[in-house]
């Protein structure tokens, strides 16, 4: 499954309980698991493309020319009846401030939202050279957080930051526990692991067997924040 624009997954019916997620603008495949496939998710969805929100504009370029784009499209996610919003990108955790400000529903861009909830918590990220300082201190977490990326030129990285339409499920889950192994070895006394990138969801249990440690991503995020919603 490509990217989704504006879904038709769903009835486009107006529902206090619905999520809205801000998709960037891909064509790579989403597994279940993946943000951008509804059965990741325990509540109706409603899925907005921001059109030229290409990965590279969003993790390597950091561009904040995109940020009215995404404000746009969150405030018709919220007109059609979304209750909350989300993103498809943890490095959209740069404008958790401004889109939480210009929204009348809660906002949860990323998942290292989760960090400052966490004791010793380690992130695994699309990109390490990408996701600096800026990015943890959006989130409340500390600078110094480890964090640990894709090897450069893996088969899931190029999928991901080249938006290429297809995917291998196990070299992309080899990638991940790779990634997580790394980790452990620089960090050993880590306690959890977050995931910043919404695309590896699916491979969270395989990094759980592999590490022992609890995985945590978007979805456990959103759906914990969701149930608690008025």
């Amino acid at each position: 499954m490509g990217s989704v624009a504006r879904s038709n997954l769903i009835p486009q019916v107006p529902s206090r309980r619905r999520l809205g997620v801000l998709m960037l603008d891909t064509r790579f495949p989403r597994p279940p698991g993946d943000v951008g496939h509804p059965a990741s998710w325990r509540m109706p969805v409603e899925y907005f493309t921001v059109r030229g929100a290409s990965p590279q504009r969003v993790v390597r370029e950091h561009e904040l020319a995109l940020l009215q784009p995404f404000v746009a499209a969150a405030l018709g996610l919220v007109e059609r009846g979304a209750c909350a919003i989300t993103t498809s990108c943890g490095f959209l955790v740069q404008f958790q401030a401004a889109l939480q400000a210009a929204l009348p529903v809660p906002v949860w861009t990323s998942s290292l939202l989760l960090l400052p909830t966490l004791q010793r918590p380690g992130v695994i990220t699309v990109d390490a050279a990408a996701l600096g300082a800026t990015h943890l201190t959006a989130a409340g977490a500390p600078a110094d957080t480890p964090v640990e990326g894709l090897q450069p030129g893996c088969h899931l990285q190029r999928t991901l930051l080249q938006d290429l339409p297809t995917l291998d499920p196990a070299a992309a889950e080899a990638d991940v526990v790779a990634v997580a192994r790394r980790l452990l070895r620089r960090q050993p006394a880590l306690t959890s692991l977050v995931f910043e990138c919404t695309n590896m969801p699916p491979y969270a249990d395989a990094v759980q067997r592999a590490t022992g440690l609890p995985v945590h991503h978007l979805m456990t995020l959103v759906h914990d924040r969701f149930a608690a919603l008025p």
